[in-house]
């Protein structure tokens, strides 16, 4: 099944800056575009809209003059529904209300001929829901963009219940040829990234509100440490508040409020305090012009240690010793397996984030997952009430010693980066071994949706097929909720691991 051919003409009904945005998307590719809006004079100023970004298109040299011209010949506004007759593929950009849309396809399954395809936007509803209303579901599918359409890659196509695999195929076609990464999966709740992102928005959310960290500090962690572009924060202020925590509460809804999911309370008096993030000049920061700027706990200059005892293998952190070596602080290794950690000159333990405390320990301080040790400008630690300051501070300046930043934070089990990373790679097992999508498509999904470093699959092979599930296992006995209990896609691929490696 190939691509609809650019000689035929689609529509998009719904013209806000989604719409908007999959029009010129459509239009650019080559395609004739009918823009309808139910609203009077909508699709009139939507067309003058994409038209001016044709013409910006030409400034930046993205477009040649005539190739604007020709997009903008192609382009027309819909008085009526009925004008639509003669597209091979409509695609809705409406209200996220499933009357709403389900009237809307059943009004264009009376206009348009059979084997028009039909698509809906959605972020949040079932595509098997609203195909459910129509005579022929196999004909719908979701083409899920990402705001905005023209500039993001990425493009879910979402197979309902009764979506026909030659619709799929020709809807991941049609994305293809017009220039975008489709990623196929199916009907699921938040489908894939909506879905598998949702950890990294939560556990900074539980972090700040088990008072173990401020915003700032954890925004700095996942960025500087975690390799983020943005912090959790920061990201749910640009995204709105209000947006952000529907999304959340929708998916919860949907898998029949799974604690996995759970929304944030925090994030819920946020917004019913107005603090909607930048549109409304206060979210979790204050965007004042005269607002003092929010910055991460950075502890002071602390003394570096003289050497440090290496016991174990330290896996995901292994690299830190070539660091520490490099920083001129001797290295002695200890032959006899103990664990996988660092001794400090007090006696005390640096230990990687596992899932536990430091207070259940004598004398431990923990140190945060890193994308790259040697590129993370930040480093997290994390310490009890009964933690010797001398170890801390040696923990400290060992770090600083390294060139990094160091935020010390509360003795919260997994930290920031490491339970955050863990869950993502939980829920991304999960959804492979429930049919949702390819571990390849998830990968690509979660680092073009969400611009993550490396995709959950990528995360998961570098850190090892048993540390997400040790992590997880350690975190649930800490909260028995079942917020944190590995999934048993998850134990499987651990245990399977454990096994073969047992028996090689």
């Amino acid at each position: 099944m190939t691509a609809l051919d650019l000689s035929s003409p689609v529509a998009v009904v719904g013209t806000g800056t989604m719409g908007q945005g999959i029009a010129q998307v459509a239009l650019v590719a080559g395609h004739p575009v009918r823009l309808y809006d139910a609203a009077p004079g909508r699709a009139d100023a939507a067309a003058e809209a994409i038209g001016a970004r044709l013409d910006r298109l030409v400034e930046k040299d993205r477009l040649t003059s005539a190739e604007r011209d020709a997009a903008r010949a192609r382009l027309q506004p819909a008085g009526n529904l009925t004008d639509l007759a003669d597209c091979v593929l409509v695609v809705e950009a409406v209200l996220e209300e499933l009357d709403v849309k389900q009237r809307l396809f059943r009004d264009l399954e009376d206009i348009v001929e059979d084997d028009c395809l039909l698509a809906t936007n959605t972020s949040s509803l079932s595509v098997t829901a609203i195909g459910g209303a129509l005579r022929n579901p196999g004909r719908l599918v979701g083409l899920h963009f990402f705001n905005p359409a023209p500039l993001l890659p990425l493009v879910e196509v979402v197979s309902g219940f009764a979506t026909d695999v030659t619709s799929a195929t020709r809807a991941y076609e049609t994305a293809r040829a017009w220039g975008k990464t489709p990623v196929a999966c199916a009907d699921t709740p938040g489908f894939i990234v909506n879905r598998i992102a949702r950890p990294f928005y939560a556990e900074a959310f539980a972090v700040y509100e088990a008072q173990a960290a401020d915003p700032a500090t954890i925004d700095a962690i996942l960025r500087e440490s975690g390799g983020l572009r943005m912090g959790a924060f920061e990201l749910t202020d640009l995204i709105g508040q209000d947006v952000n925590e529907s999304v959340t509460h929708s998916v919860w809804q949907s898998f029949f409020q799974d604690v996995r999911f759970a929304p944030s309370l925090a994030q819920r008096r946020l917004v019913e305090s107005g603090r909607l993030g930048r549109k409304t000049g206060h979210g979790w920061y204050d965007y004042a012009a005269d607002a003092e700027r929010s910055e991460p706990h950075t502890a002071e200059k602390a003394q570096a240690p003289a050497y440090v005892v290496v016991e174990g293998d330290l896996g995901p952190a292994s690299e830190l010793l070539a660091l520490i070596r490099e920083a001129g602080i001797q290295v002695r290794e200890d032959e006899e397996d103990h664990g996988t950690r660092l001794v400090l000159p007090s006696g005390g333990q640096l230990v990687l984030a596992d899932g536990q405390t430091s207070v259940e320990f004598r004398d431990v301080v923990y140190f945060d997952l890193a994308l790259d040790y040697r590129k993370a400008t930040r480093i997290a630690l994390s310490a009890s009430q009964d933690t010797a300051p001398q170890t801390l501070s040696e923990a400290v300046g060992l770090f600083q010693a390294l060139g990094k930043d160091v935020s010390v934070i509360g003795d919260v089990p997994g930290m920031v980066v490491a339970r955050t990373v863990a869950r993502i790679v939980d829920l991304a097992h999960d959804a492979v071994a429930k049919g949702v999508a390819t571990e390849e498509d998830i990968d690509t999904a979660m680092r073009l949706g969400v611009n993550y470093p490396l995709g959950p699959f990528e995360w998961s092979r570098r850190l090892g097929r048993s540390w997400a599930c040790s992590l997880l296992d350690d975190l649930h006995q800490r909260d028995p909720s079942g917020r944190y209990a590995p999934s048993l896609a998850l134990y499987r691929h651990a245990y399977a691991s454990e096994k073969r490696e047992g028996t090689s």
